[in-house]
């Protein structure tokens, strides 16, 4: 009984017209804003609920906490989401520990994701974006938040990273629920 609305987002020129999530957040955050005023203008919705997977779990939470959408949303569900960033089972971690002994490739390879994907260097656990994000509460008032994490995820890792805090938050571990 539910309309389901999808939207683009993130592209760049690396993105080849296909994939999505390269560009910033922040602006990518201000596309799902207008995608969501479109939505509820077409509908006749006060509200809507998000549902998005990793990036697009968590790139909506930008929406709510600095572009004001908590009056317009219902719900966020976020499968997988990188809510605090990643650092990709530990291979971020490697890299800085590799940047001290090859500062000159590490500032290539850095400047290259920065220049050209800046929407997967935002979810680097200690970029400056993620240290926006954890500078407020992880929730916005009024609106129901689910999480549902996989122990096995190998990108958005450690996979508790993706986990809420605040009033409204149900986390859900798999498995918790589906032991396999």
């Amino acid at each position: 009984g539910y309309c389901v609305y999808a939207f683009n987002y993130g592209m760049t020129w690396l993105s080849l017209g296909r994939i999505g999530g390269l560009g910033d957040i922040p602006t990518s955050a201000r596309v799902l804003s207008s995608f969501v005023d479109k939505v509820r203008t077409s509908t006749g919705a006060s509200k809507v609920d998000l549902v998005g997977h990793s990036q697009g779990g968590m790139m909506p939470n930008y929406y709510l906490k600095f572009l004001g959408g908590g009056p317009k949303v219902n719900a966020l569900v976020g499968l997988a989401p990188s809510s605090h960033g990643t650092d990709v089972n530990g291979l971020l971690k490697l890299a800085n520990m590799a940047a001290g002994a090859f500062p000159g490739l590490a500032d290539a390879i850095y400047g290259a994701l920065n220049d050209n994907a800046q929407g997967l260097a935002d979810q680097k656990f200690d970029s400056p974006f993620m240290a926006q994000m954890n500078s407020v509460p992880d929730t916005v008032p009024g609106v129901k938040y689910t999480v549902i994490a996989t122990k096995f995820d190998t990108i958005v890792t450690p996979y508790q990273t993706q986990f809420l805090s605040g009033a409204g938050v149900k986390n859900i571990t798999i498995q918790n629920k589906c032991i396999l």
